[in-house]
């Protein structure tokens, strides 16, 4: 019976699901390995091969995803019979960071678009209550949130494909509708920025951050530990109700608007 050389190592860069899998099947495709086994929270590799595998093949292997690195934890198997000592030291858990900490990103983007928003929301810049328009305010924060958010996602256009992939609907079945959407936006933000057909482009809103609130709830409910795309692969935001509450939003503005205009 063949032995199995099995070697734990640390890879470092993996933030979600996409990135897991990615690199399981970076390392599996290497000659002579047998199986890889990933704890995400942790980046605790563990790799079984059938020959003796250098710490230089398997970086040459994630070179081309230069965001992940690996580096040698220790030989989990030694030579028959060789005594073995295990050292268990506690393990300490860090509080979980609160929601402001975690979105702080999400939600200094938001303040963001919604102050520009705001401020040129009133007639002739006249900031009286009677001078403030709520069809100009959410029209233009439709227009900032979809310019935004489609810049941040097309920093890393791949990256965000993958992780848009792991929970989107339509994005996992289309690897072309996962790299098209941030154009989407683009498109939409532009439209809303030019007025080009209002009525249409409220509509689109509604049918697509609706359509992906689909995809999003239902991560939510099974509990999956994955990251949110919405800002693209530039923040490691995690799936949460923040997400649902966010699309929310964008579909609620589309229909005032609609109903508005």
């Amino acid at each position: 019976m063949e032995t199995l050389i099995k070697n734990k190592y640390q890879v470092s860069g993996m933030t979600c699901e996409a990135c897991e899998y990615k690199v399981k099947t970076v390392l599996a495709g290497i000659e002579g390995v047998q199986n890889v086994d990933i704890d995400l929270k942790t980046g605790e590799t563990t790799i079984e091969s059938d020959r003796k595998i250098p710490i230089t093949e398997l970086k040459t292997a994630l070179k081309p995803h230069s965001k992940y690195q690996i580096e040698r934890s220790f030989p989990l198997t030694q030579a028959p019979n060789a005594p073995t000592s295990v050292v268990q030291t506690p393990v300490v858990e860090e509080a979980a960071p609160s929601v402001w900490t975690t979105y702080y990103p999400l939600f200094l983007i938001a303040s963001f678009i919604a102050l520009v928003a705001f401020l040129t929301a009133f007639d002739n810049h006249i900031f009286t209550l009677d001078s403030f328009g709520l069809n100009t305010f959410l029209h233009n924060f439709m227009t900032g949130f979809f310019l935004l958010f489609s810049f941040f996602k097309l920093l890393n256009l791949k990256d965000f494909a993958d992780s848009f992939a792991m929970y989107d609907l339509l994005a996992a079945r289309s690897r072309f509708y996962a790299l098209a959407y941030p154009f989407i936006e683009l498109g939409l933000g532009i439209a809303c920025l030019v007025h080009f057909q209002p009525q249409l482009t409220y509509i689109a809103d509604i049918a697509i951050m609706g359509f992906g609130a689909l995809g999003v709830v239902k991560s939510v409910l099974d509990k999956r530990k994955i990251r949110c795309a919405c800002l693209g692969a530039v923040f490691n935001l995690p799936m949460s109700t923040v997400t649902i509450i966010e699309n929310s939003i964008m579909v609620s503005i589309g229909a005032i608007l609609l109903i508005m205009n």
